[in-house]
């Protein structure tokens, strides 16, 4: 079973930027697919990002080239570099393990002001 936790987020202006981290308790290596969701109040949970195997990498249309996900199975880590932030990506960031059942961390919030 793998247990996932996020941290990094907080409150920043917009054009800013975050680094959100995901690590990981057991063992990662057998999750080819991992990734970040979002959930804004009001609305549905979202994809933000994934990547498959460590290298193949997919975005949501709104977060395409600000965003970046990259995976570090050493340290048993996902990170989001998120740039240019705007209001509407504020959010609460949720880690997640394409495992069966998937796996979610407890979420981090991330709040942009205008």
């Amino acid at each position: 079973q793998v247990q996932l936790v996020e941290s990094g987020g907080g409150l920043v202006q917009a054009g800013g930027s975050l680094r959100l981290s995901c690590a990981a308790s057991g063992s990662i290596f057998s999750i080819n697919k991992m990734g970040w969701f979002r959930q804004a109040p009001g609305k549905q949970r979202e994809l933000v990002a994934t990547i498959i195997s460590g290298a193949i990498t997919n975005y949501a249309d709104s977060v395409k080239g600000r965003f970046t996900i990259s995976r570090v199975n050493a340290k048993k880590s996902v990170y989001l570099q998120m740039n240019s932030l705007k209001p509407e990506d504020t959010a609460i960031y949720y880690c997640w393990g394409g495992t069966a059942p998937a796996s979610w961390g407890q979420g981090t919030q991330v709040t942009v002001s205008s």
